[in-house]
């Protein structure tokens, strides 16, 4: 089996050891080569160990991880961040594909995680929009990562005109008339994108209100887009829609 190396970083010296026990359990191939309790001390310890993996929690006594990853000139590693943080945070999060372990720490999502952060590398553009959206309203977000095999797509929200669900896949439909498809299912986009604009008119469909050019109610109910598309709107939906529309 392979070998692989962690760093942890957190202030408080219950969390590091309970993580190290966990990862013991689940990942006993992961070798944790050292661990910090602070900022400064993380930042003295990553100039000296490259890990593999480093597990980062977000708010320390002397900052947070985002200063400390700030101030390391290069990032060879995969960041898993440790959070006890609210819903906002966690919203940030999902915007913008960073993974990251909810406190207490859920021995199968750490292994999920560690699975993932073996087959990638850090992304520059997720740390980027995750620290942008992390300040913001939660209904406030501008920039979403979507995480597909062949690439990163970097996307304002602006130019999303509706999502449609594919079993468990999810396709983008864009200003720029591409189409781009991921591996979450729409009733995850819906409680991401819930406050920012958009409205689920359907079971399949979720579409961004300023890309609505008008709502047919003949025949049921039809959305009519930007893009020259239309989406039905499903009886159960046609109320929701409405009012939605009528909050414009």
């Amino acid at each position: 089996m392979k070998r692989f190396t962690a760093v942890i970083i957190d202030d408080i010296q219950d969390a590091r050891n309970i993580l190290k026990m966990d990862l013991g359990d689940v990942a006993p191939e992961i070798d944790i080569i050292g661990e910090a309790d602070g900022v400064m001390e993380g930042v003295k310890l990553l100039a000296k160990q490259t890990p593999d993996i480093l597990f980062l929690d977000i708010q320390m006594p002397d900052g947070d991880g985002f200063d400390l990853l700030e101030m390391l000139p290069t990032k060879p590693f995969k960041t898993i961040f440790t959070t006890a943080s609210d819903e906002h945070a966690l919203k940030a999060f999902r915007f913008s594909a960073v993974d990251y372990l909810l406190k207490p720490i859920n021995p199968d999502d750490l292994k999920v995680a560690i699975q993932k952060a073996k087959d990638s590398k850090d992304s520059p553009q997720s740390l980027e929009i995750l620290q942008e959206n992390i300040g913001r309203n939660m209904d406030k977000m501008e920039r979403i990562i979507l995480n597909t095999q062949e690439k990163i797509h970097v996307l304002r929200l602006t130019e999303i005109v509706r999502l449609e669900s594919d079993v468990n896949y999810t396709k983008f439909y864009l200003t720029s008339g591409q189409r781009v498809m991921v591996t979450k299912t729409l009733k995850e986009y819906d409680e991401m994108l819930s406050g920012n604009g958009f409205i689920r008119a359907h079971q399949s469909h979720l579409v961004n209100s300023e890309h609505i050019v008008e709502f047919v109610k003949a025949d049921g109910g039809q959305i009519n887009l930007t893009d020259g598309g239309y989406v039905p709107v499903s009886s159960r939906k046609r109320g929701v829609v409405m009012q939605a529309l009528e909050d414009l």
